[in-house]
């Protein structure tokens, strides 16, 4: 019993306080059950207009509660008034269709109900329902112990979509135009005006109990069964246009196809009519079993051209070839043409297609109509078209092809060529011989090698046969021979406590000639292996997002964190207010980099450099001074997470700790050399020095100073007491180097990844090292000359023209700031990904940078973001062509100017 409503809130008039100077900046938050849902913000004013339309799911018993807000900058949101909207009541008042209904709410202060504050205007529009669904509705919600708490709370949570094949309730869905069908056939009255009714049915008498099957095909479905009624609506141009009505009923109420396909005709046409508002009937629910096909639940859209009510010429189908075994057509009272399906009882305005080559239509002994797939062998409910056909063999190629990466993906590969990692595993051509006695090669899950001493029933990664080389002379009193995760032998010195890749008998790195078996990933196939699952997660249609360039942080605030959290995963499109840029990929390429630039700047106070000769930033613990730092904080981990989620860099990158929290990655004592490194040396020279000699007395406290203000904080209880001595140094270094990387920031990390996990989980990042994810969410700021003009393509030019040879002297000219600068004027972000130029995307994937020949001499040049392109007039000189050039990257901001 869900729909989807259109709640468009419209104006409010408040009252005015004489206390205040200003007036407050207004937005409004709608919530109903469990959703929520906020306007943009109008500054300094009593009277806002928004006129801004949200989009909720709602039951026919929802509540909408409407809460005004007046936005402050550094201190909490004021609850300015609130109301309350019950949709039942709005149904009945409206003869049970919400179609563009204007209601004024009366504001009430949340301290007191009596005392109204101003008023509120919205407009409901795009729900209809029957008497029999409102009286059910209200039945089921009065039976609940407590029905307002289960409305808010279960279903919020559950899915806008209920499917179960044992429910009694009607479900809801929308038709295009924005007004919901139910399953009774109610009339629902498109923008023109004018109703429109479901084609009639044919009548025929109640259908018999359904009895399980004795024999029925495999079915490769996993869903619930069910039929499918059309709704087609009409619009003031004689389109009708509808989408599928999914119903589902009680078992009683079973197809059956006993009665003749003559007799049902005939039935049929005496009833027509009399039955022109009837729905469709549907199948029963019936459980799968081995003998029977279990259909996949689906709606179908069935438009079709209609005229107005005023007028009812017969109208002849486009279409006049034979229509397929059991179907008839038909003219309701209106003269629109519909189809008649007599095997399936259903009616439907679109003209039935033949069943694409392969396919056939039978039917099991319950007389349910099901489709047969000889190519795949495989069963369905729902009927083939050649759409859907094709539709899926596209998406079996395209899953083919994401396996094929994913296999490449899940293989490690030794540094060289993969034939050079087949030769050393056969034993003909490896170059060190054979193993030893009992020992044996294998190689795990993952693919790499490791080895078998059958004897001691030991294993180990080490090759014994290089192991017997360095063991011919014994390491030093103390000292240890360990390797690394990747194979790389180092050295530990237990008497100094010290660890080094230089071999002390040898006195040579073991990293000159490379590690013994070094295994690397492809970054590539991580990164396609992450955007494989960033195109899982990703959700249909996109979102608008309009900011202002002079308020971008403010009006991008806002927005973002007005949104559900999976909406941002929808495609953007984002829309800066006087420009006429189409975003398809460059617009958003540009706001992501002006963004961070803005949120990430040191002089918001939310961040901070990580040393002095360090530009790298993390959150400065001083953050709180702005009450609303957590807010802020959520955002722009919204924001980072949506970076990585669409692909797109931002201007300023994390320190590298930073970015192993973002990989859930333990933090070490080494990690402080990239952020401090005179605290990183103290540490280290306490840890290498006796410091009961030095008589340093330290203790287990440390003192920070924020904002003037120094304060101390103990490391273990009552560490104040507790010395530092040469027993417990170790200790202590350790809970001083997890203070010093997490000192006063912990509620700002908790704030950042609430808001990062909302958009992509932190488990989709695994993969990947914390270089690997800076580079992925920064780019590549040095631009190679050589590979830009490599990956250089020419329309209406050709590479030897003068214009293009002036061009790459001009670039060549630059230093690489100024080369920074025209990438950015021409692809919408001054960042590069991994593989160069090579690697640019567009609009629809990979797009090289373009040159093409635009325009006359005394034309600037125009940037395509979207396309990597620059349109470049055909210059007469090469000082024309500088200035011209010069002036367009230096001086130019926005979209559309000329």
């Amino acid at each position: 019993m869900k729909a989807q409503l259109q709640v468009t809130v419209l104006s409010a008039k408040l009252k005015e306080n004489k206390k205040t100077w200003f007036g407050p900046s207004p937005y409004v938050e709608v919530a109903v059950d469990g959703q929520s849902k906020r306007t943009e913000k109008c500054n300094n004013t009593h009277s806002p207009k928004w006129k801004q339309a949200v989009t909720v799911i709602v039951t026919p018993v929802s509540k909408l509660i409407f809460r005004v807000w007046s936005h402050q900058t550094l201190k909490a949101d004021i609850l300015l008034g609130m109301a309350m909207l019950e949709i039942k009541e709005s149904l009945k008042a409206n003869d049970l269709k919400l179609c563009e209904v204007v209601q004024t709410l009366q504001l009430c202060s949340d301290r007191d109900s009596r005392d109204v504050v101003g008023d509120l205007s919205v407009c409901l529009d795009g729900m209809q329902v029957d008497p029999e669904t409102l009286a059910t509705a209200e039945r089921e919600h009065a039976a609940l112990p407590n029905g307002n708490a289960r409305q808010n709370g279960d279903t919020g949570n559950r899915s806008s979509r209920d499917t179960s094949p044992s429910s009694d309730s009607e479900e809801w869905v929308i038709v295009p135009n924005g007004h919901p069908a139910n399953g009774t056939g109610s009339p629902s009255r498109s923008p023109g005006g004018s109703n429109a009714l479901r084609p009639p049915r044919p009548a025929r008498a109640p259908p018999p109990t359904p009895h399980r099957p004795t024999a029925s095909p495999t079915s490769s479905s996993s869903s619930s069964p069910s039929e499918l009624s059309e709704a087609p609506a009409s619009d003031g141009s004689s389109q009708a246009s509808a989408s599928g009505c999914l119903n589902q009923q009680d078992d009683s109420a079973a197809a059956s196809t006993s009665t003749s396909t003559a007799a049902t005709a005939t039935a049929a046409a005496t009833a027509a009519t009399a039955a022109a508002a009837a729905t469709a009937a549907t199948a029963a629910a019936t459980s799968q079993t081995a003998a029977g096909p279990k259909p996949a639940t689906s709606a179908s859209a069935a438009p079709a051209s209609a005229v107005p009510a005023t007028t009812a010429p017969r109208i002849t189908p486009i279409n006049n070839g034979p229509l397929p075994q059991g179907w008839e057509q038909r003219a309701d009272q209106n003269g629109r043409v519909y189809f008649v399906d007599h095997i399936e009882k259903r009616t439907t305005w679109e003209r039935p297609d033949p069943l694409p080559s392969g396919w056939e239509r039978r039917v099991d002994p319950m007389g349910r109509v099901y489709y047969v797939d000889h190519i795949t062998r495989t069963t369905t409910w729902q009927r083939p078209t050649q759409e859907s056909v094709r539709n899926y063999e596209e998406w079996q190629h395209q899953r083919n092809q994401l396996q094929g990466a994913m296999q490449q993906f899940n293989q490690r590969f030794i540094y060289g060529l993969q034939d050079q990692l087949a030769a050393t595993a056969n034993k003909e051509f490896d170059p060190l011989g054979p193993l030893p006695h009992g020992w044996e090669k294998r190689t795990d899950t993952n693919g790499r090698v490791y080895f078998v001493h059958h004897p001691t029933r030991t294993t180990q990664w080490e090759d014994p046969r290089t192991q017997g080389l360095l063991n011919d002379k014994p390491l030093p009193e103390g000292w240890e021979m360990r390797f690394t995760v990747d194979g790389i032998p180092y050295f530990v010195d237990h008497n100094r406590r010290t660890t080094t890749y230089i071999d002390p008998r040898t006195g040579k790195s073991s990293l000159e000639n490379g590690p013994q078996i070094t295994y690397v990933r492809d970054f590539k196939a991580k990164v396609l292996y992450f955007r494989f699952w960033c195109q899982q997660l990703s959700m249909p249609q996109h979102i608008k997002i309009n900011v202002s360039r002079k308020t971008l942080f403010e009006d991008s605030f806002q927005q973002i964190m007005s949104f559900h959290p999976q909406d941002l995963r929808r495609r953007l499109w984002i829309i800066f207010p006087g420009e006429e840029g189409l975003d398809y990929g460059g617009v958003a390429r540009e706001w992501f980099f002006l963004l961070s630039h803005e949120v990430l700047n040191p002089m918001y106070c939310l961040f901070e450099y990580a040393g002095k000769d360090n530009y790298c930033l993390q959150i400065n613990p001083a953050s709180y001074i702005n009450p609303d730092h957590l807010k802020y904080f959520k955002f722009i981990g919204r924001f980072i997470a949506m970076a990585l989620f669409h692909g797109k860099f931002i201007d300023t990158g994390f320190s590298l700790p930073f970015y192993k929290r973002i990989l859930n990655k333990p933090l070490a004592l080494k990690d402080l050399e990239s952020i401090d490194p005179e605290f990183y040396n103290s540490l280290i020279w306490i840890k290498d020095n006796n410091i009961e000699e030095c008589g340093l007395e330290m203790f287990f406290s440390v003192d920070k100073e924020i904002l003037g203000e120094v304060t101390t904080h103990e490391l273990k209880p009552d560490g104040g007491n507790v010395q530092v001595t040469e027993e417990n140094k170790e200790e202590y270094i350790r809970l001083v180097a997890e203070w010093r990387l997490s000192r006063g920031v912990e509620e700002q990390t908790q704030a950042f990844f609430e808001g990062f996990n909302e958009v992509l989980p932190q488990q989709y990042l695994q993969y990947f090292d914390a270089k690997e994810l800076e580079v992925m969410l920064c780019g590549m700021q040095e631009i190679d000359l050589v590979d830009w003009q490599r990956n250089a393509i020419y329309r209406h030019y050709a590479r030897s023209s003068k214009q293009i040879l002036w061009f790459w002297q001009f670039v060549k000219e630059m230093d690489n700031e100024k080369r920074m600068r025209l990438l950015q004027f021409v692809t919408g972000t001054c960042r590069l990904p991994v593989g160069g130029f090579a690697d640019l995307m567009g609009s629809n994937g990979p797009q090289k940078f373009c040159i093409e020949k635009v325009g006359k001499e005394n034309w600037l040049p125009r940037s395509h973001t979207c396309f990597n392109r620059l349109d470049l007039p055909p210059y007469k000189s090469y000082e024309q062509m500088k200035e011209k050039l010069m002036f367009a990257i230096e001086e130019t901001e926005g979209f559309g100017q000329e």
